[in-house]
């Protein structure tokens, strides 16, 4: 792995803004960063055990300071810094479709890492589906197949929340002879990803900030996607 780092970088370099973050909140399996103009989510990893790249209050800081914070083994500030990111990018009115749309999967061998839904069509026409997952369910593979399944997957479909605990670097080396899709609220529509080795990033554009704040704040894990709008930035 020539720079692990890299994918970050790219998204830290791209962030040109003079907001200060006005809130911060956790909860309900999402982390949230809010400025005057921008609202981010990301996944929220609970392990809060690395020290931290920053201590005390973020209310205040730079945006693009607390985004650096993507880059923290702490991965509870992770969560936090790649909300920041997605705060910054996740704004433009976003093109509404979804992350599969227009590729012939028939036949393929289609991993997926995270516990994402593929249309009927999909799992019908597949000739392998293999689901990979940190905290495995019947039927799943545990994480600890990736190296061995996804080097063999014609597609890839990676929830974006590998971003946030830093598995994402590997699992790309692994998928370099495959068609990698990036999905999931935690993606960030930064159209750099791309030179990746990712051919399509799809996430959320978060519209409705209260209902967002609401459902953080209520501990209630539920989809954020009726807060907002899907986005897809692809290659091809």
């Amino acid at each position: 792995m020539k720079d692990f780092f890299a994918i970050y970088d790219t998204l830290l370099t791209g962030i040109d803004t003079e907001e200060t973050v006005a809130a911060v909140i956790s909860g309900g399996g999402w982390s949230a960063a809010e400025t005057e103009t921008a609202f981010g989510i990301a996944m929220t990893v609970e392990d809060n055990t690395a020290p931290r790249m920053y201590q005390g209050d973020m209310t205040g800081m730079p945006l693009r300071e607390l985004a650096r914070a993507s880059k923290s083994w702490n991965l509870r500030e992770a969560s936090f810094g790649m909300a920041a990111v997605n705060a910054y990018y996740n704004t433009p009115e976003p093109l509404e479709n979804y992350c599969t749309a227009g590729l012939d999967l028939r036949g393929q061998r289609i991993g997926v890492v995270g516990h994402l839904k593929l249309t009927p069509d999909i799992r019908s026409s597949a000739a392998q589906i293999w689901t990979l997952e940190r905290d495995p369910k019947p039927g799943d593979y545990p994480d600890s197949a990736c190296d061995e399944l996804l080097p063999r997957c014609d597609t890839v479909i990676i929830t974006a929340s590998t971003l946030v605990n830093k598995t994402l670097p590997h699992l790309l080396e692994l998928c370099r002879d495959a068609y990698t899709i990036l999905v999931g609220p935690s993606c960030p529509m930064c159209p750099e990803l791309l030179e990746h080795g990712i051919e399509r990033l799809a996430g959320l554009v978060v519209t409705d900030r209260s209902g967002m704040t609401a459902q953080i704040n209520s501990a209630r894990r539920a989809t954020p996607y009726p807060m907002g709008k899907p986005f897809l930035l692809k290659k091809d």
